[in-house]
């Protein structure tokens, strides 16, 4: 599943946490406000009156500078957080947001805030396909400052309404933050679940309708009821439901298929799929007494779909692996006749690329390289290969120990005969064995549950990187043969699966088209005498 991202328009430099003093000069004499001397109070009302946001922010920033201790520092920065926000300065943004926790620890326009800005970098590091961050700094970072937002005090000097305004803004999005980084870094589902759902539980039906960050929270919220030891299929469809109901075209056509399988998957056929969508389109939470039939066991569904299909050989790859997974040993032996020796395009996303060599690209001076294939001693994952680091002596070093010796030997000889004028030494995996996470529920969980042994190794820019996805031509293509398969039992939540082995596999990639020539222009042909 791709992730998703929808761009949302959010009024929140409007949102009024901290009320404005009446301010007046010192030698005005004034009572009930706060009193600044002249010079500072010119200073002031200079910067708070400027209309240009990039002079604003200059002129906040000097005041700040020059009068550090000032009595109106605070709203200082207030305005400077809101002038960041609409210049989109984010590094800007932030900095104000720190200096305003320090002198006020509790206040809640500078965490949400700080949590929006977190929550976007966190984002940027979930890998779209798994859903976890590779960085999950900014995710905890932004949950701890949620979590914080949470149980802010109400300021004295703010209104009930005031506030029940504010924080009906900001604890939506708190929750929505520590939800995101419960999945995509503790992997803690079960709270997660909670915060999606309090929430929702904060905003209007309308709000939860309208294409934006809540109506993806709750395809996040949809994803979340499909994991292991939380899985509440009913409850995930409905929410799968309320997405493709509510969310624009394009992200619809993405997660129909979601969708159907998980609702054919707990309810056997596509029946009453529309009458669910229709109901969860304006509903929020599913009523009380909503309920999906539950399909037949695995075994029946697989001997209804052997009955009712007359060439098996037109089953989808998901349907092959249910019925190798699920269907009695008859079952499976009835297609496994039909598949055995057969070759198919393995559409699906990449888990895994295993290595039995290695190309050694040595760079010698400006403009000379040479290059030489190494096989392995024992095979690795190519992302080790990959992660070696680039300088000379790493990747030697990396060659000794895993090489062949007669393949290292030639390498050996390059490095005597060039010494210090090689500049550099990059290391190429080639894929002898690609891992293919094919049904829905290997890719949620991010195992294979189709390998593909290749016929000869991939090298270059064939060899695929996880996450990788391969589709039909026009589009990359991987093909190979059924070879064998083995059921695997459900276990630790998770259903039962097969795993499906093929042989002889490549990669078939669609040539360019060749560029359309024209005829060469003739002469026009004249008669005698023209």
């Amino acid at each position: 599943m791709k992730k998703l991202v929808f761009a949302s328009a959010m009024a929140l430099a409007s949102l009024g946490l901290i009320g404005t003093p009446t301010l007046y000069a010192q030698a005005a004499g004034g009572q009930g406000g706060i009193s600044l001397p002249p010079a500072e109070f010119n200073a002031y009302q200079t910067a708070v009156s400027e209309t240009n946001p990039q002079q604003k922010a200059a002129a906040l920033e000097s005041f700040l500078k020059t009068y550090p201790q000032s009595q109106v520092k605070k709203e200082v920065l207030d305005q400077l957080m809101d002038t960041y926000r609409g210049l989109n300065d984010l590094d800007q943004e932030l900095s104000a947001c720190n200096r305003m926790l320090q002198i006020d620890p509790n206040n809640l326009k500078a965490i949400l805030y700080s949590v929006l800005i977190k929550k976007a970098q966190c984002s940027k590091t979930v890998n779209a396909q798994t859903g976890v961050a590779t960085d999950p700094q900014p995710c905890n970072d932004g949950s701890s400052l949620a979590q914080k937002g949470l149980t802010a005090p109400k300021p004295a000097d703010v209104s009930d309404q005031d506030w029940k305004n504010e924080t009906g803004v900001a604890y939506p999005l708190f929750h929505s933050m520590i939800a995101l980084d419960d999945t995509a870094s503790k992997k803690d589902y079960a709270d997660a679940i909670k915060q999606y759902n309090l929430e929702l539980q904060a905003l209007s039906a309308q709000e939860a309708n309208q294409p934006g960050p809540a109506l993806v929270d709750q395809l996040y919220l949809a994803q979340a009821y499909t994991r292991p030891g939380v899985t509440d299929l009913p409850k995930a469809i409905w929410f799968y439901a309320r997405f493709v109901d509510n969310a624009p075209p394009a992200y619809q056509k993405q997660v129909e298929p979601d969708l159907e399988y998980y609702y054919k998957r707990f309810h056997g056929n596509a029946d009453g799929l529309d009458a669910v969508k229709t109901a969860a389109k304006s509903t929020v939470f599913p009523p009380a007494d909503f309920k999906i039939a539950p399909a037949p066991s695995p075994a029946q569904v697989v001997d209804n779909v052997l009955a009712s299909t007359p060439d098996l050989t037109k089953l989808n790859l998901e349907d092959k692996e249910y019925i190798l997974a699920n269907g009695s040993p008859a079952a499976q032996q009835k297609l496994w006749s039909v598949l055995q020796n057969q070759v198919t395009p393995v559409p699906g996303v990449v888990t895994g690329v295993t290595s039995t060599g290695l190309t050694v690209h040595i760079e010698v001076g400006p403009h000379v390289a040479h290059d030489f294939t190494v096989a392995l001693k024992n095979p690795m994952a190519a992302k080790d290969i990959r992660a070696v680091p680039s300088d000379v002596q790493a990747a030697k070093q990396f060659i000794d120990q895993n090489g062949v010796p007669d393949d290292v030997a030639k390498v050996d000889h390059e490095f005597t005969l060039a010494g210090s004028r090689i500049r550099s030494v990059q290391l190429e995996p080639n894929a002898s064995v690609i891992e293919m996470a094919v049904t829905q529920d290997a890719k949620q969980n991010n195992t294979p549950d189709f390998i593909v042994n290749l016929k000869k190794p991939a090298e270059g820019k064939d060899v695929p990187t996880p996450g990788f996805q391969y589709n039909l031509l026009p589009q990359p293509e991987l093909d190979a043969t059924y070879a064998s398969y083995k059921p695997v039992p459900a276990a630790n939540g998770k259903p039962a699966s097969a795993q499906i082995v093929l042989n002889d596999g490549f990669i078939q990639v669609q040539p360019p088209k060749a560029p359309t020539r024209r005829a060469p222009a003739r002469r026009p042909v004249r008669r005698p005498g023209e």
